[in-house]
């Protein structure tokens, strides 16, 4: 019988080692795609700026007296300008500058935005890229530079240890009729996100619900806890859950909590935590605070 018991506990700790060392790896290859979708062309690493338009025309170029002043020596003193007129913008380049639209010269008075364009076309000039951004009443310009040293140098952020512990069974509960619920963002401006549900999930023996909304088909979740403003960025952190089962199942894991574009750039125009996912205990899984720029 003890050599049957001691077979057993055997079993039971190499299953539990295996698993660990599955899950280990899931969260590392987790962090590699990370790390690769922060350092891609579309990433968060490479922003230079972000400019708001104002009626009429707005000049740009490396140029001081520019309504937009590009970062020195990226592009010509006095490179043309933007016009927005009636949240239409079209742009008209100086002479001798070629700005590319879509991979195409830009023809005079070219209109890059509208509200019946489906999205905004990609500019660029040398490693400089760029593409018109639209906030609630807000329309601008998001500048990227392909050659970012952030880029370059940047291998990941600083992480709270793996643990297992900190991924969880949930239960969506689903609201009875589509809805929406206000997000704040950091201009100020209030957007309605559409509602998937509340998440209900035990820490410990605490009760845990979370809001989430609907990013990518994926279940979106903003949430902030105590370890932020200390450990872990100040505004919050971000989280996706897998869409749920038939039976509203799905899953929780704290060690994919990652941080907002403002943790690393002051020119995005991230979602803050709604109050009712302002969670009163310490979440210490995920990423850490950023402090490279």
């Amino acid at each position: 019988m003890l050599k049957i018991c001691n077979l057993f506990l055997s079993l039971f700790i190499l299953f539990t080692v295996v698993g660990q060392s599955t899950y280990n790896n899931e969260i590392e290859q987790w962090k590699i795609k990370r790390v690769n979708s922060l350092k891609s062309d579309n990433g968060w690493l490479n922003l230079a700026g972000l400019f708001w338009l104002d009626e009429g025309k707005n000049s740009f170029g490396a140029a001081s007296n520019n309504n937009i002043v590009f970062p020195k020596g990226s592009i010509a003193a006095n490179a043309g300008y933007f016009k927005l007129e009636n949240q239409t913008v079209t742009i008209n380049t100086a002479k001798g500058v070629q700005i590319q639209v879509n991979d195409q010269l830009a023809k005079p008075n070219e209109i890059i935005f509208s509200k019946e364009m489906a999205k905004s076309v990609s500019l660029s000039y040398g490693s400089m890229h760029w593409t018109i951004i639209k906030r609630e009443d807000k329309i601008g310009i998001r500048l990227r530079d392909f050659s970012s040293p952030l880029v370059k140098s940047f291998t990941g952020t600083d992480r709270f240890p793996t643990d297992s512990n900190w991924r969880f069974d949930a239960i969506l509960k689903a609201p009875t009729t589509p809805s929406t619920i206000p997000i704040a963002n950091v201009l100020g401006q209030t957007i309605q996100m559409k509602f998937l549900g509340k998440l209900v999930f035990k820490i410990k023996d605490q009760i845990v619900c979370l809001d989430a909304v609907e990013e990518e088909n994926q279940l979106f979740v903003i949430f902030g806890d105590l370890t932020n403003k200390k450990e872990t960025y100040g505004a919050g952190r971000f989280l996706y859950a897998p869409k749920p089962d038939a039976s509203g199942k799905t899953v929780v894991d704290f060690n994919k909590a990652f941080n907002p574009p403002c943790a690393f750039t002051p020119y995005a125009t991230c979602p803050l935590p709604p109050k009712q996912n302002m969670l009163t205990i310490r979440i210490t899984a995920g990423e850490k605070t950023f402090n490279e720029y």
